[in-house]
């Protein structure tokens, strides 16, 4: 018999990780391992996404949870957990991005491609390749919307922003998208080799 993942147990409510964050402030490790349990796979998710890296995601999700750990105290519960972890997420990535070129940032490195034997990988590729065509706070909103599921509301409180500005934010990323995909669906070379099967 095995023991389930965290990540497949039934996720703390709010309240719950509320307690966890007053204990983590009181320095209480046994309580930061939980969430760090919690968290770590989520945030890594959210964070590969933008990286590519598994290398670059794992130091990422672990700098938001040391960030955690050192800030619980100033969790003042006007949001939800989730959402101020994920707006720490979020500022760190910002500022990760922000520091690198976009060709800099692989699609996929060779762990990625080592640990996911099942992914579609073209199809992968291409959309992670238009994502990364995104101005930064824009694939970040792009990312805390539609990978981890937060509302709009949700989004402006992890980003800052006013819900109108993540709105905007999400109409021109979808616009840019819906351009870069329409414009790199069949390649030319691919076309032209069809033609000479």
């Amino acid at each position: 018999m095995t023991t389930p993942k965290m990540s497949d147990a039934i996720r703390p409510s709010n309240e719950q990780e509320e307690a966890l964050l007053r204990r983590i402030a009181a320095q209480h490790r046994p309580s930061f391992e939980k969430l760090f349990g919690s968290y770590h796979p989520r945030i890594f998710k959210f964070v590969f996404r933008l990286t590519r890296s598994y290398s670059a995601a794992d130091e990422l999700a672990n700098d938001v949870l040391l960030t955690v750990w050192q800030n619980a105290e100033q969790f003042r519960a006007e949001s939800k957990v989730s959402t101020w972890i994920f707006g720490i997420a979020y500022r760190q990535s910002l500022r990760y991005l922000g520091k690198r070129k976009p060709d800099a940032l692989p699609l996929f490195d060779q762990d990625a491609l080592a640990h996911d034997e099942n992914s579609d990988f073209e199809r992968q590729n291409w959309v992670q390749h238009g994502i990364q065509q995104l101005p930064p706070k824009q694939k970040l909103t792009v990312m805390l919307v539609y990978y981890l599921g937060l509302s709009c509301e949700e989004t402006a409180v992890a980003t800052d922003s006013p819900v109108s500005t993540v709105k905007t934010r999400m109409f021109h990323a979808r616009r840019k998208m819906k351009d870069y995909l329409a414009k790199s669906a069949v390649p030319t070379s691919a076309t032209e080799a069809d033609g000479h099967e």
